[in-house]
């Protein structure tokens, strides 16, 4: 009996190999969580080629694996973009686990990256669809079945660094991240009446396979000799001597999601191993 047995979590973006949407579903299947595995499957215009979202055949085998971890696990695809698809997405979760106890918007555009006078309207809008007024669609998805279910919930945003600093080439990034932190304020004290706590994680860089792509462009933005060099100077700022792991966020999640977290709302917490200190 894990501390998520009889819960059911939906992981938006989750359905990428080495991402932290998946990272984040087998820490919560290991503390006995339902999971639904979601992602926008296949693309769907410019800004969602394939090299940067999950496909359903990728989300099936993540979900294979939840299984193998002795819960139950299901796959929906969701382009979060869509009202209509993500409250799709809290009622699959109720019709086929039961219930909706935990949401994670993960979801996420973070390979539009240009100089700021080459940023166009369609790349500004893009980003912001996704990273902002996604995650926006899925607090509020996701309260409205919490409301109902009446047991109260957790929602938790997967903010950035971001959230609190700028970086170059990184306008609309950085505008998308720093607006979770406005809406888990103010969706927190909407909803602290019904039980359901809001929060962000905020880490630093993780080399995902998106990540993998940012250490390429920023190593040849910033003129590092090799990406070696560059992850190497970002090591060497950081207090702990590393870059974050897909593992320091899912278990920043899976606290927050806890009991022990039950007070906890509200909140931006950086996981940058002392990169980020405010």
């Amino acid at each position: 009996m894990g501390k998520f047995t009889g819960k059911t979590a939906v992981i938006t973006g989750s359905g990428r190999r080495k991402g932290l949407g998946e990272a984040i579903a087998k820490r919560l299947a290991e503390d006995g969580a339902n999971i639904v595995i979601s992602d926008i499957g296949a693309p769907r215009d410019e800004a969602t080629g394939a090299e940067h979202i999950g496909s359903t055949d990728e989300m099936e085998a993540i979900a294979a694996d939840m299984r193998a971890l002795g819960v139950e696990a299901s796959t929906k695809v969701c382009d979060v973009r869509s009202l209509e698809d993500v409250r799709a997405l809290a009622q699959h979760a109720v019709d086929t686990h039961g219930s909706l106890d935990i949401w994670v918007n993960n979801a996420g555009i973070g390979y539009i990256m240009k100089p700021l006078l080459e940023v166009t309207e369609e790349d500004w809008r893009a980003v912001i669809d996704v990273n902002l007024t996604g995650a926006f669609f899925g607090v509020k998805a996701a309260a409205e079945t919490m409301i109902k279910q009446g047991k109260g919930g957790r929602i938790i945003n997967i903010a950035s660094q971001a959230a609190k600093s700028g970086f170059p080439h990184a306008q609309a990034y950085t505008s998308s991240k720093h607006g979770l932190v406005g809406l888990v304020r103010s969706a927190a004290v909407e909803l602290g009446g019904d039980k359901i706590t809001v929060n962000n994680v905020c880490p630093n860089h993780v080399t995902t396979g998106l990540g993998a792509w940012q250490n390429e462009y920023f190593a040849k933005v910033v003129g590092a000799d090799s990406v070696e060099d560059y992850l190497e100077a970002m090591a060497n700022r950081i207090p702990m001597g590393r870059p974050g792991l897909p593992e320091d966020t899912a278990n920043a999640v899976a606290w927050l999601c806890s009991d022990e977290a039950g007070y906890i709302t509200a909140e931006s917490m950086n996981v940058s191993g002392g990169e980020e200190p405010h």
